[in-house]
């Protein structure tokens, strides 16, 4: 049984109640079994943008949102059979036809058949809410489209590989008299078997993500690093690149492997891709510890970009910041959630024609 409160002990109350009453920044009120209003603070006119007037001579209900009337509605009947109720979120109109989202703690007393009511104002949480819910929507909805083109590309480059891969091994070599010749075709045959293989390990990995998460094994830098540099090797002679790389402070890394050449591979071809006019590539790899963390840092000498200008689109999907026929905007997305995905974060700084510098932190 609720027990019933004093309101002729509180009026005599020494201390000014009325004040808090009406500085409160909450919206405070008292209503009737009967469904109106009995007294409310400013803060209730204010929000809502009715007059006291307008608000004690209709019912509470007529100022709820119409979706929400009915619960409000059975919610206000159960406080009549003095249950309290706490953190009961619905919507209110104001009087300017803005919809507000109220969360409320209510405690009735029977004997006066009145109820005593808080209200926070938490519309802006609840659009913060929306707008995460909507960009995980979308991020959701990105990904499993990355993932179908992932494998309608794989599916759609298995066969040429696969023939041209046949091809190699009906060539009859000890034919071909020219020894660079000879060299070019097994530099190209051993370059298609590195496609094919990439290719399945990167339908392998996102398998391996939809059952639960990327697997995770102890790798050396140096290894994965020489594989992508092998695999990209005409293309790093052709454009003059000089790799600097150094992993003597950490030489490996717990991580998944089609991963980590992936980021390599995407980091490593935007610095040639983004070279100064006249100026050839220099990109410099390696790894520290700093405060316990292990960092992997890929820096180069490259055309950079203005932050300021971009700020948070740079890891962004279909992001381009310079006009290159060949620049897709997906690199910098897919190196950001290799890294996030996995518990780890990346740094970007850069200057206009001073070069990039990448900073991923790994997960302890």
């Amino acid at each position: 049984m609720s027990k019933s409160i004093d309101l002729k002990h509180i009026s005599k109350s020494p201390y000014n109640l009325d004040l808090f009453f009406e500085l409160s920044p909450d919206l405070l009120c008292i209503a009737g079994y009967d469904g109106y209003f009995k007294k409310i603070n400013p803060a209730v006119s204010k929000l809502l943008g009715y007059s006291d007037e307008e608000l004690f001579s209709r019912p509470i209900n007529d100022f709820v949102y119409e979706e929400d009337q009915d619960v409000t509605a059975q919610v206000r009947h159960e406080l009549t059979k003095s249950n309290p109720l706490y953190n009961f979120e619905n919507r209110y109109r104001t009087k300017s036809g803005e919809v507000v989202w109220l969360a409320w703690t209510s405690c009735p007393v029977e004997s006066d058949q009145l109820i005593f009511a808080v209200a926070k104002n938490v519309t802006h949480k609840k659009r913060y809410e929306e707008e995460r819910d909507s960009l995980l929507a979308n991020l959701t909805k990105i990904n499993k489209e990355l993932k179908q083109l992932t494998y309608t590309t794989s599916h759609d480059l298995r066969s040429p590989i696969n023939n041209l891969l046949s091809v190699f091994n009906l060539l009859d070599i000890s034919k071909i008299r020219d020894e660079s010749t000879i060299e070019i075709i097994e530099m190209m045959k051993l370059s298609s078997e590195r496609l094919k293989q990439t290719i399945n390990n990167y339908v392998d990995s996102i398998s391996s993500t939809e059952k639960l998460q990327a697997y995770e094994e102890e790798l050396e830098f140096k290894e994965s690093l020489d594989i992508v540099v092998q695999s990209i090797d005409t293309l790093v002679h052709d454009s003059g690149t000089t790799i600097n790389a150094n992993f003597s402070e950490l030489d490996k890394v717990r991580f998944n492997h089609a991963y980590l050449k992936s980021i390599f591979l995407n980091l490593i071809t935007n610095s040639i891709k983004y070279a100064q006019p006249g100026c050839p590539p220099v990109i410099s790899i390696y790894t520290k510890r700093k405060n316990g963390v292990r960092q992997l840092i890929i820096s180069d000498n490259g055309v950079g970009f203005d932050l300021e200008k971009v700020k948070g689109k740079i890891f962004g999907l279909h992001q381009k910041f310079h006009d290159h026929k060949d620049s897709k905007g997906i690199g910098l997305y897919l190196v950001y959630n290799h890294v996030i995905s996995l518990g780890g974060q990346i740094d970007v700084e850069s200057q206009v024609n001073k070069g990039t510098k990448f900073t991923i932190s790994f997960k302890n």
